[in-house]
């Protein structure tokens, strides 16, 4: 008899969409592959009240960057639904005053016409690091295209969502699930160590960090979703999300 696995949700960052996971061979979106949901409510609280009221009773979250500041503050609202909880290049901590003056600036920028695939392209370096920017054209176009695929209306949900986030660092004790959190060794936006400061903080989890940027699972697709399939199979058979 085999043992039915929670399905995957897979919460990308800003200004980022599915694409951010294509590569990494999690199946096609549906009810055998994963889930993959958009980020588009104004508030963290509204984000995760959609979330919870679409998504199916119990799953494996997958949150990169905004996604995973989402997938705790979900996490801590119900957490029986939550089988796995996977962090990928994210903060638990509360904004910084220049966090949230330059989202407040780039709104500022999207009311005055600025496409959201242009302020993407101003964070290439931040996002991929210079090696790729140089050498990568098509991750770089890829980037890009998620900001113009993610457009105006969802980026200003996104960008006023940052804007209600708060210390999730404080109550991540709480969470009593299997974790497995992954960062970037060349991640400047989520330097390794807000990961280590979220895994010292959590009861059951494990941090991974890979060769990679802030845009890891783009940028290590074969890799992250080898490490990710592997920790779900390790759950499963241990019966954690039997």
């Amino acid at each position: 008899m085999s043992v039915a696995v929670p399905p995957l949700v897979l919460l990308a960052g800003m200004n980022c969409t599915a694409d951010l996971w294509a590569d990494a061979g999690f199946g096609a979106e549906g009810a055998r592959g994963a889930i993959r949901p958009v980020l588009d409510r104004p508030s963290i609280l509204d984000q995760v009240e959609a979330l919870l009221d679409g998504l199916p009773e119990t799953f494996v979250l997958v949150g990169h960057s905004l996604g995973g500041i989402v997938g705790m503050a979900l996490a801590l609202a119900a957490p029986q639904r939550v089988a796995g909880l996977c962090l990928v290049s994210t903060n638990a901590k509360a904004p910084t005053d220049a966090q949230r003056s330059g989202w407040g600036d780039w709104l500022a920028q999207l009311d005055e016409g600025v496409e959201p695939s242009v302020l993407q392209q101003s964070i290439l370096v931040p996002l991929l690091g210079e090696a790729l920017v140089r050498d990568r054209p098509e991750l770089v176009q890829r980037t890009l295209r998620m900001g113009e695929e993610t457009g105006v209306d969802r980026l200003r949900a996104q960008l006023r969502m940052q804007l209600t986030r708060n210390d999730l660092l404080a109550r991540l004790p709480e969470l009593l699930m299997p974790t497995l959190v992954v960062s970037g060794l060349d991640d400047v936006i989520c330097p390794p160590h807000f990961h280590t400061e979220i895994v010292s903080a959590m009861p059951d989890a494990r941090l991974v960090t890979l060769d990679a940027g802030h845009l890891l699972p783009l940028e290590r697709p074969r890799e992250f979703g080898r490490l990710v399939r592997s920790w779900v199979s390790r759950q499963r058979l241990a019966g954690v999300v039997a």
